[in-house]
This record gives C-alpha cells, sequence and structure tokens, in this order.
C-alpha cells in the first residue's frame, strides 16, 4: 500500500468502539482488517521500539515467503495480538496513520477486537482469568483473618513459586504484590473541609481506591489524604467501588468490563451530581473512566458524565496550583529523583503534571524516564511474556542506573516495582504522592 501522505495538522482522533455491532465479533472481517493494518504497519515500522507486538508481526513478515504480509499464515496473527497490552503509545506517539488520516489506523482497538474474539471463543487460560480478576481476588483473601499472611508468606516461598510456574504458567521471578486485610477502605477517615473552587477544580474530591490501592497498598490512600488535606482539597472514599475493568478489556473480556461499568458508573455519576471531583491512584484506571469506557458508551450521559470528572491527582493538584491554592510550603528536600512516566499516564494528554509538581518542593531534581516498564499488570508475572517484559524495562533500569538517584518513583506503583527489582542499585521506591507528603513533613 503506498502512502498518500503522513500525519496531520489535526490532533489524532479517537473513534468509538462498535464493539456491539455484529461485524466486530466476525472473523473473516477481523482478518481483513488485521492483513491491511499489518500491511500499513509492515512499510512503517516506526513502533518498532514500544511492545513487542511490532517485532512479533515484522518477524512473521520478514521470514514469510513473500517477505509480505500476504505471505504470513492468518493463523498467525493472533500472536501479534497476543504481545499488545493496550498501552495505546503507539497510537498517541508514534503512528502517522491514526484518525483523522484516511487509512484509519487504531492499532489497539484492532488488537482488543483480537482479543475478544479470542475470549469468546473460549481461548483464554485459566491463569489469566484468575489474575485479571484482581477485585474478587483481593475481596477473598482479605475477607478472613490470616488468610492474606499465608498467601504472602507462600507467594515468598521459593517451592511454592516454582510450583506456580510450572503449573499455571506464574514467572517464578515476578514480584507478586501484598495483600492487607486492613484495606484502605476499612482505615480511610477524611475530615471534611470548606473547601474552595479553583478552576475546573471544585475543591471537593471522592477517591476511587481501585483494587491495587484497597488491598495492595492501603497506606497510600493515608498519602493521599494528607496531602490533599494539606491542600485545602476535602477528600472522601467513593461511597462504594468494584474494579474499573481494564485487567478485564486487556483480557478481551468485554461482557466483564460492561458488568463492572454497570456497578461503578451509577454510583460515580451520583456523587458527581454531589458535586465531587473524581480520582484514583492509578493511571490505568483513571484512563479507563477518561477513555476507554467513553469509546465504549459514547452515548451514556453518565459515563459521559464520569469522564467529564475525573482527573489525574496530580493533573489536579496542578489546576490548584494554576489557580494559586497549591501549598507549596515545604519542610524538606527530595533529592534527586528517578521518575519513570506510566504509559498510561503518557496517553491521557495531560503533559508530566507529577513531575511540574514535585519540581516545586525546592532542592529537588526529577530525572523523567519516557519509557514503558513493560509491566503491564499481567504481561511481566506471565511466564510466557516474563523474558519480553524485561527486554521493553531493559531502556528504564539503563537510566535508573545510570543516574544512581536515591528515589525511584512511577505514578504506577507495579511498574516502580518493577523496575526496582531489575535494578542494580536499591534506589527508595514509592509513589510520588509519598514523596510529596514526605516533603511536607505531615
Amino acid at each position: 500500500m503506498k502512502a498518500q501522505g503522513e500525519g496531520s495538522l489535526q490532533a489524532p482522533t479517537r473513534h468509538p468502539l462498535d464493539w456491539k455491532a455484529d461485524s466486530f465479533w466476525q472473523p473473516e472481517e477481523l482478518n481483513e482488517e488485521l492483513e491491511r493494518v499489518f500491511d500499513i504497519c509492515h512499510g512503517c515500522r516506526r513502533c518498532v521500539s514500544l511492545c513487542d507486538a511490532f517485532p512479533t508481526l515484522f518477524d512473521l513478515v520478514d521470514e514469510s515467503s513473500t517477505l509480505e504480509v500476504d505471505g504470513v499464515d492468518k493463523a498467525d496473527y493472533s500472536k501479534v495480538v497476543d504481545q499488545c497490552y493496550l498501552c495505546d503509545l503507539c497510537y498517541l506517539t508514534k503512528c502517522p496513520y491514526v484518525p483523522p488520516h484516511e487509512w484509519n489506523v487504531d492499532f489497539p482497538h484492532l488488537m482488543l477486537r483480537g482479543k475478544a474474539q479470542s475470549f469468546k471463543a473460549g481461548k483464554a487460560r485459566l491463569r489469566d482469568r484468575i489474575l485479571t480478576s484482581t477485585g474478587a481476588l483481593g475481596k477473598t483473601i482479605t475477607a478472613i483473618p490470616l488468610v492474606d499472611v499465608t498467601v504472602n508468606a507462600l507467594n515468598k516461598n521459593p517451592l511454592f513459586r516454582n510450583a506456580l510456574d510450572m503449573t499455571i504458567g506464574v514467572h517464578k521471578h515476578a514480584p507478586l504484590p501484598s495483600y492487607h486485610r486492613n484495606t484502605l477502605r476499612k482505615k480511610f477517615s477524611p475530615a471534611k473541609i470548606d473547601a474552595k473552587p479553583v478552576g475546573a477544580t471544585t475543591g471537593k474530591v471522592a477517591f476511587y481506591a481501585t483494587c491495587y490501592g484497597n488491598y495492595h497498598t492501603p497506606d497510600l490512600g493515608e498519602d493521599f489524604i494528607k496531602v490533599f488535606q494539606h491542600n485545602g482539597i476535602s477528600i472522601d472514599l467513593v461511597n462504594k467501588e468494584a474494579c474499573c475493568g481494564m485487567p478485564k478489556l486487556e483480557l478481551g473480556d468485554l461482557d466483564s468490563v460492561n458488568a463492572l461499568k454497570e456497578k461503578n458508573i451509577p454510583i460515580l455519576a451520583a456523587m458527581v451530581d454531589e458535586g465531587f471531583d473524581l480520582i484514583a491512584p492509578i493511571p490505568s484506571c483513571v484512563l479507563m473512566y477518561k477513555q476507554e469506557l467513553p469509546l465504549m458508551y459514547p452515548d451514556d450521559a453518565d459515563v459521559l458524565k464520569v469522564q467529564k470528572a475525573f482527573f489525574d491527582p496530580f493533573e489536579y493538584l496542578y489546576l490548584r496550583h494554576k489557580g494559586g491554592e497549591f501549598n507549596t510550603d515545604f519542610k524538606q528536600t527530595l533529592g534527586d529523583i528517578s521518575y519513570q512516566v506510566a504509559c498510561h499516564l503518557r496517553v491521557q494528554k495531560i503533559g508530566y503534571k507529577t513531575r511540574d509538581i514535585l519540581n516545586l518542593v525546592p532542592g529537588t531534581e526529577v530525572q523523567t524516564i519516557e519509557r514503558c516498564s513493560g509491566h503491564d499488570g499481567t504481561y511481566a508475572v506471565k511466564k510466557e511474556t516474563r523474558s519480553k517484559s524485561l527486554k521493553i524495562a531493559r531502556p528504564v533500569v539503563r537510566q535508573v542506573n545510570a543516574a544512581n538517584n536515591q528515589h525511584l518513583v512511577s505514578d504506577c506503583p507495579m511498574a516502580a516495582v518493577h523496575i526496582e527489582n531489575l535494578a542494580e542499585h536499591e534506589p527508595v521506591t514509592s509513589h510520588p504522592m509519598s514523596l510529596l507528603r514526605s516533603a511536607y513533613g505531615i
């Protein structure tokens, strides 16, 4: 296919995901679209440095009899689909053929379509169904006394990890998060503040804890409370919540995504009606409400209402700072920080507000690392993709090693732990909000 021109003076435009149409689920139509897009990617190859989906595709082409996409067995298309973890970087940072270009390439959502058809055909492994059931896992493990302690001990036991590796394919060297029975929802006790609206912010925030924030890092929620209250922001918990659905989206389980949407959106929309803005501690969960659900439900008024009210937490603080309502009375410096920018934060198109806020702390220097960590929730945990995740993480790890900074942070706690586990030295790894609380001395 010959290019008629690259790029556009216009910003990328995302079309809704037409997942309820019959054509979305037709294997023949999927293969036809995969071949069309793969042919464009083969002629461009700009995304080869991103995830392993592109090297996998280009190897298939280069090893085919024709050296073109028409020489690739369509049965092998799934090998490309399996390597995409929907980071969205190709769409928003690399591809010159995204809409409004006439070729209309949306590689991530095409891969999602492939995953959805695969899941519907019953090809998902039991392991993947379990790993992506983050809310159910957390609730089960933390419901009964000592179960969390037992699971945490087993996850650190070499014999048990070898068994997991050999039986269900959870890599024995992949760090697994700890569970806490004293969840964030159990320990969250905010104080009410008469908040002042600033710009697009009301100053009244509902905190969507997320599965990870609730079951794995409950102390992080306390850091959010302290920092937001220190800035005159009233912060409360979302009344009730389920998983945002991003893990199920990445698996292609769209029916589960729909079920979780039906649980969450009415509650979140009601809180928006009560005057709350919305934030979450994990970029993937924020992106789910700001991008993926609105693209799946473009005509749902409540979904769009929630989208408009959802903010990345540091985006929120920066908007307050622009309005002169961010507290810059810091008590201590933070020193040198290696900051890995999570993919699902980069594609929110808000800039690097975490870096900008941390740079307000005197005597602090933030080294920004704009490369994927290769973690993706489950990609770095699965036996068959662990080595690929390490390869993707290598440029980040090299920069962390070279800088040898005191602190390593990422807005994605899983990415930070993944990088820390691979680094040569032992930086102090934390969430940027935890560092900000430390700078305030509160």
